[in-house]
């Protein structure tokens, strides 16, 4: 029990510094905007149009109402879970989206056709301030968070499958801190005795029945526990409670988004992608240029790919390798300094500007903008000899973005990107989508994203 105290004082702890210094940003923030909103933005109106206090504190409001929904869609308040860049680089995204919704509002409160630029200028500049003052205080915060509260001793109970969950995990030595090491097929009582030494638990992929006898032990004795997620878990994440019954019913449906969500899916794959594409109209044709220019080879690069049902269609892409780059006929992912794809190729793959084409594969209906990323029938077939369960991802349609996409990266195996992917086909549903779509603007900006395989491999299946 008083192990069960001391980690509940932990965490008490820790979401009360959260909370602490999500109210700190929030007000730094808003601040930044009401100086700017009375300094400059309240005196383009008209002196007979001005708010009153009232109204002025409700202009404040309402952007603070905005801070708090974005940051939160951006992750904007993990302060000591993410690293100081990402959680800044996250935060400064929001606050670029939350200024560019406010410079709509400005403009409908002062008049469309006045001082349009000005307002533009002066949230520019509040911009670059709200970069800076987020870049500050969570640099503040997230030192402060690691020395309040320092990484748990972890003990990794290992099964037979292989994986560098341990080796990733270290990597944030201010978080995880994995200092020793047990087989789970040592027996309980071993591992039990074993465990009191620790702070907490890893269990990697160890069989659900051993798993199953570790976390009870582990809830006996108050540790915390981290474990990989079996398919299955994930499955039954999804699932609703049956309260008719006094024994306990869970119910797992199955079907994916209703009638409804689907129409309006579909609806904004059609919106998004006719916008992306006049939009981006210039860009795409400097590109097909370079592209030609280059090498006089062909500017699109067509490929046979998967999608809801394991339908086949021809995926479009700006061409980032040389011509004949897989010559031999045989299939295999881009690795690290790969060779084969030319110079402008590195930049339109690092920026996702070879992606763009695929809108016309949405507009067509044969992707979605959100859902897993559609695999080639060859890599399928490359993955599902170890991972069966890898078709699970067609019960979907494939989309440009998604949830492996943001939260893993081009080379995460074929196992972890199929959970990942799950968790999407469990969960998915308008609001998820929009979540993930703005959460791909800040996957952008992220370099490791776009990591290739390794050296040598034709794809990122996993190893046993």
């Amino acid at each position: 029990m008083d192990n069960n105290k001391k980690n509940n004082n932990v965490e008490t702890g820790k979401k009360l510094f959260r909370f602490v210094s999500s109210v700190v940003l929030v007000v730094i923030l808003a601040t930044l905007f009401g100086v700017m909103w009375y300094g400059k933005l309240r005196n383009l109106m008209e002196s007979s149009q001005r708010y009153y206090s009232i109204g002025n504190y409700l202009v404040i409001f309402l952007y603070a109402i905005f801070i708090v929904l974005l940051l939160n869609t951006f992750k904007g308040f993990n302060f000591g879970s993410s690293r100081i860049s990402i959680l800044s680089m996250s935060q400064a995204i929001a606050m670029g989206v939350v200024n560019m919704i406010e410079f709509f509002l400005v403009l409908l409160i002062v008049g469309i056709k006045n001082h349009t630029w000005k307002i533009l200028g002066f949230l520019v500049i509040l911009s670059m301030m709200d970069a800076v003052a987020v870049l500050i205080e969570t640099y503040i915060s997230t030192k402060l968070y690691r020395v309040k509260f320092p990484p748990f001793s972890i003990l990794n109970i290992y099964g037979e499958y292989e994986n560098d969950l341990v080796i990733k995990m270290n990597r944030r030595a201010d978080k995880y801190c994995i200092t020793g090491e047990i087989s789970c097929n040592e027996p309980i009582e071993k591992i039990t005795k074993e465990l009191e030494n620790y702070d907490a638990v890893l269990i990697n992929d160890v069989p659900s029945e051993i798993r199953n006898d570790i976390i009870k032990a582990c809830f006996d004795s108050g540790k915390r526990v981290y474990f990989t997620p079996k398919i299955s878990d994930i499955l039954i994440k999804g699932s609703d409670d049956v309260d008719l019954f006094d024994t306990p019913l869970y119910l797992c449906k199955n079907v994916g988004m209703d009638g409804i969500s689907a129409t309006l899916k579909r609806t904004g794959d059609i919106i998004i992608s006719l916008l992306a594409l006049i939009v981006g109209a210039i860009p795409m044709i400097i590109v097909a240029v370079l592209i030609h220019k280059y090498d006089g080879g062909p500017v699109f690069y067509k490929q046979t790919r998967c999608t809801i049902g394991g339908k086949e269609f021809q995926i479009l892409k700006f061409r980032s390798m040389i011509v004949d780059a897989e010559k031999d006929g045989k299939a295999r992912l881009a690795s690290e300094n790969d060779d084969r794809i030319t110079p402008i190729g590195h930049f339109i793959r690092a920026t996702r500007i070879d992606e763009l084409p695929q809108f016309i594969n949405i507009l067509k209906g044969e992707m979605s903008f959100v859902g897993p990323r559609p695999e080639r029938p060859e890599i399928i077939k490359e993955y599902v000899k170890e991972v069966p369960e890898f078709a699970f991802r067609t019960h979907v349609k494939a989309g440009l973005t998604g949830y492996a996409q943001v939260y893993g990266k081009y080379n995460t195996t074929s196992l972890d990107k199929l959970k990942l992917d799950m968790i999407y086909v469990e969960k998915c549903s308008v609001l998820l989508d929009i979540q993930l779509i703005l959460m791909t603007i800040r996957v952008i900006f992220t370099k490791d994203a776009t990591e290739g395989v390794a050296e040598g491999e034709t794809n990122a299946n996993v190893h046993k």
